[in-house]
């Protein structure tokens, strides 16, 4: 979490533009599909498969973005492949995460499911989805 804030302030630098980590609702709300919401389980698809690289398709790293269907919005990977930092807090320690990973349970990409670890935490599972202030 704290690496994806030092490259947000530096793209805030380089560009003047204003962007920064989703709140989990504003996550949740764009891995649904947003206002055109077909109300899937997965984002954009009931099927896990066509939508989420997880633990049995993966091969146990994460893949190229876009490989897979997009939701409603034509967001990609939005289910699956990395986890996805929020800017929300759980319990004042830990960081929320959403999304699922490639090493994750089908249960694990739902776009219901929550995550936390430590800011500071590092590793190959996880990921970055920024959102722009207009």
């Amino acid at each position: 979490w704290y690496d994806c804030q030092d490259f947000i302030k530096k793209l805030n630098e380089l560009t003047g533009q204003k962007f920064r980590l989703p709140t989990e609702a504003e996550w949740e709300y764009a891995a649904r599909g947003g206002r055109f919401n077909h109300g899937y389980r997965y984002s954009g698809s009931d099927n896990t498969d066509e939508v989420a690289w997880h633990e049995t398709n993966s091969k146990g790293v994460s893949q190229a973005v876009a490989l897979k269907m997009p939701n409603e919005l034509g967001l990609y990977d939005m289910s699956g492949n990395v986890y996805e930092w929020c800017d929300d807090w759980r319990d004042g320690n830990y960081k929320i995460l959403r999304g699922g990973c490639w090493g994750s349970t089908a249960k694990g990409c739902l776009t219901t499911y929550r995550f936390d670890s430590s800011p500071d935490t590092k590793g190959g599972d996880g990921g970055v989805r920024i959102a722009m202030d207009i």
